[in-house]
């Protein structure tokens, strides 16, 4: 076979479907057992991320395949059931299904000297296998690796509950009457503590910095929708940016008069928060905001600002690393610790060796994944060229650089796009 696509997940599904339409011989290797990616509920025994209470934070109409809408009978935000079964439909109406070898982890990608990729995969009965392609599209998402804090707080060792990640969290109800202490601020803290707080005993949500926390909806309009209409894109950035921080304010106030800390950026400087229930949830009293844990002694937690909480549990909802241990070193991820991509894409110094959905934008990644999938599909069937390796880092260099002036150095940063733009940066290569 000709390409090898790691990930049946929607970036996978994509490439896969891109290729398929082409006529293009491929493979789909997927660890799981089944398509679907995070969206999948894990079986017995396996990790998440795919806990029940997930639900889209973009709206359906811009998550759905562009040949292959969600449901009309799906609401505007679909629950990760209806989402996993949506993506397996496509995976059987694209006609992909039969190409994706399931329970196969990929082990080593390595170039060899003449010029083709050997991968290495193991299967679910664990005999390894090395196959031979002339391309590869690593499509595995960026949401696999726990991130832990590097150090725990003092005492941890002696803490006489459960201490896990948000990948292990499954549903609130395994903690009923329990005393749980949530950390972290970002899209899975805050969708874990809101389950938690229905079925705890008590809900603790520690934070230690400042995120801006958004509403799906503004003025009654989808983020995502808004984000695309005429009257909002035309205008600078810097204008867009004072519009939603006005927005905001006056639709929720400030987060201290929620007990968090206020964020120390401004919106969109760093990744955004989207939530319709964690303010909600604070404000009734089912979660109770902390500063960051200091010091753990037995099951009593203790916090920067010297208030304490006896726990239970401590899930640690603090995201996840970009690792890709099979790949080449230095790639996606370069030194400094920014994917080094040519228009998000292209491994420079790798020929052959693609990526899709390594981007993080503000609203759906579908449109992107298909656009990205196209091109790379053109690539390979020859209809669009490259430039030298010497252009593409230059390249890379220069958006680099342009993030840094507009997020600093917010871990991640390096794969934010901007939809509207990075649609028309795609359609000109």
């Amino acid at each position: 076979m000709s390409v090898c696509v790691i990930g049946a997940g929607l970036s996978g599904l994509a490439a896969a479907h891109a290729l398929a339409r082409r006529g293009v011989d491929f493979v789909c290797l997927e660890k799981a057992p089944d398509v679907g990616g995070i969206w999948r509920q894990p079986g017995a025994g396996e990790r998440g991320p795919g806990y029940l209470s997930l639900h889209l934070n973009t709206v359906k109409r811009l998550t759905g395949y562009t040949d292959f809408p969600m449901p009309d009978s799906y609401p505007v935000y679909p629950g990760h059931r209806d989402v996993a079964a949506y993506l397996r439909a496509f995976a059987e109406w694209a006609g992909v299904l039969d190409r994706v070898e399931p329970d196969t982890e990929v082990l080593s990608v390595a170039r060899e000297s003449d010029g083709t990729w050997a991968v290495v995969s193991r299967d679910a009965s664990g005999a390894r296998t090395t196959r031979h392609f002339t391309q590869v599209i690593v499509a595995s998402g960026h949401n696999s690796e726990p991130a832990l804090p590097r150090t725990l707080p003092p005492g941890a060792d002696s803490f006489s509950g459960r201490i896990l990640h948000s990948l292990d969290y499954h549903d609130g109800s395994d903690f009923a009457g329990q005393r749980v202490v949530v950390v972290g601020l970002g899209a899975s803290a805050v969708d874990i503590a809101a389950d938690l707080s229905r079925y705890a005993a008590r809900t603790v949500l520690s934070v230690r910095r400042g995120l801006h926390i958004m509403p799906k909806q503004l003025f009654g309009m989808p983020l995502d929708e808004m984000a695309e209409v005429e009257w909002f894109t035309r205008m600078p950035f810097a204008e867009q940016r004072t519009f939603v921080e006005k927005a905001l304010h006056t639709a929720r106030g400030r987060l201290s008069d929620y007990g968090l800390p206020e964020p120390d950026h401004p919106v969109f400087a760093s990744a955004v928060t989207l939530s319709d229930e964690i303010l909600s949830r604070i404000r009734h009293g089912g979660v109770i905001p902390r500063p960051a844990p200091e010091s753990i002694d037995g099951g009593l937690v203790r916090f920067t600002d010297g208030s304490t909480e006896e726990a239970d549990a401590i899930v640690y909802c603090t995201g996840f690393l970009m690792a890709f241990p099979f790949l080449p070193e230095g790639c996606p991820v370069g030194p400094q610790g920014s994917v080094e991509l040519y228009r998000r894409v292209v491994a420079p110094d790798h020929p052959g060796l693609y990526f899709v959905g390594m981007v993080r934008p503000l609203g759906s990644v579908t449109r992107l994944v298909e656009a990205q999938s196209r091109w790379v599909a053109r690539i390979i069937e020859g209809e669009a060229a490259l430039p030298s390796a010497e252009v593409m880092r230059k390249e890379v260099t220069a958006y680099l650089t342009d993030i840094a002036e507009r997020y600093g150095n917010a871990e991640g940063s390096s794969i934010q796009v901007d939809v509207a733009p990075y649609l028309r940066e795609l359609s000109d290569v």
